[in-house]
């Protein structure tokens, strides 16, 4: 069905290197497919569920169970690296099977729905990674698919506006999420406990929309070459050059991203923030990603979606340093979340769009699992050696550490993609 949608939208405009999309003279730009909606629900839904057990996680593991940062650092990198193993897997599947994007997102998506209950379950540090570990698997094998459906159901023109209002749907559910978690920790006794069944009834939810809502019929999805996609024919795009310098970028910049999770607990260290009210923290960056997402999208589309891409990054700069410097504002962590969202809005989904431009019609899903890949690798060595540096020299020089590791990567980035942006003028 969203190969109907992509051929609706007419012939697709042309990018240029830097990823900015001409637009021919008087043709109307589409609106954004239904299965993009379709698939904006399923992820808002889902999102209120994991978002409620994000915003509780690092307090439940620090300060329920006493793990250390460096114990933090390794579970908080399963739950956010570990998806890498099987992200190839998942997109391979989807572009292998001829279109059966939806199902391997939709069993991705059951996955997680099944591990929220188990955190009931876990108790010490073995378990709770083996459950963590089995989240992420399932939205390893979600992620690229669902992106890949977004993107071959949208125009090239519009394709950053698209996986914009995508996030934006997104966040509405990741800004939900902590308020929810936020509710039954003040309501109940048991509140981790009831924050995880709620979780899981929430991400049932979800999936049911997804089978129910989400366009998923069979399509004999081919190559370039009239081919149905091989193995062969997806470890070859590693091989192209526009999408392995896209690859090594996101991974050179994701070394240096330091994960929401720290940023958060750097927070309340620095403000003295009340147990009570830590999950509140994430909805500071929903908010701004919720509001900046879209217009991000179209910014990208109509400027070159690594402009965007590289600002995005500037923005996350700004944030470590507002947390290294001596301020103490009542303003600090409205300016911090509002960069970190900034970050988000303008990273995300523009990365995606960037993506789909340089991959194959046929082996797209692969396409974008590569740079996810590489992309959740970098930010799980991040979280580890992060971690490590906080339990080694505390949460300041592990910060200015991960800042300046992130000013060179960003320079480097913008340099090598010069050329690109030059050509496109």
């Amino acid at each position: 069905m969203y190969v109907a949608d992509s051929r609706a939208a007419g012939t697709p405009a042309p990018a240029s290197a830097d990823g900015a999309v001409r637009h021919p003279a008087g043709r109307r730009r589409a609106a954004v497919a239904p299965t993009v909606l379709a698939l904006g629900t399923v992820s808002l839904i889902t999102d209120v569920s994991s978002e409620m057990v994000t915003a509780v996680l690092p307090l439940y593991l620090v300060a329920g169970l006493g793990l250390s940062p460096l114990g933090f650092g390794l579970l908080d990198g399963v739950y956010n690296g570990f998806s890498a193993v099987v992200r190839l897997a998942g997109g391979h599947l989807a572009d292998r099977g001829g279109g059966r994007h939806k199902w391997v997102a939709g069993l991705g998506y059951g996955v997680s729905a099944l591990c929220k209950p188990l955190l009931l379950l876990a108790h010490t540090l073995t378990p709770i990674g083996l459950v963590l570990a089995a989240d992420r698997t399932g939205k390893g094998l979600r992620t690229a698919p669902r992106d890949a459906l977004i993107s071959l159901s949208s125009p090239p023109e519009s394709r950053g506006r698209a996986f914009g209002v995508h996030r934006a749907m997104d966040t509405a559910g990741a800004l939900l999420g902590p308020l929810v978690a936020f509710w039954i920790l003040r309501a109940t006794v048991d509140g981790y406990d009831a924050v995880f069944t709620v979780s899981a009834c929430v991400a049932v939810v979800g999936v049911l929309v997804l089978v129910l809502f989400v366009p998923g019929g069979r399509s004999e999805t081919v190559t370039a070459a009239g081919r149905r996609p091989t193995l062969r024919a997806a470890l070859a795009l590693l091989r192209t050059r526009d999408l392995r310098r896209i690859t090594v970028c996101a991974v050179l910049l994701g070394l240096a991203t330091v994960s929401d999770s720290f940023v958060y607990l750097l927070l309340q260290r620095r403000l003295g923030v009340p147990d009570r009210w830590f999950a509140l923290l994430p909805l500071g960056t929903a908010a701004a990603f919720l509001l900046l997402a879209v217009g991000a999208g179209r910014l990208a589309d109509r400027l070159g979606r690594w402009r965007v891409f590289l600002a995005g990054h500037v923005a996350l700069l700004g944030a470590y340093g507002l947390l290294l410097t001596g301020w103490h504002g009542t303003a600090l962590p409205y300016a911090v979340l509002l960069l970190h969202g900034a970050f988000y809005a303008a990273t995300d989904g523009v990365l995606m769009a960037a993506a789909s431009d340089r991959v194959p019609e046929g082996l797209r899903s692969t396409g974008l699992a590569v740079v996810q890949t590489g992309q959740a690798l970098a930010r799980f060595a991040c979280s580890l050696l992060f971690g490590a540096a906080w339990t080694v020299w505390g949460d300041r020089t592990a910060l200015l550490a991960s800042a300046v590791a992130l000013a060179v990567c960003a320079a480097w980035c913008s340099l090598t993609l010069r050329p690109a942006r030059e050509a496109a003028v």
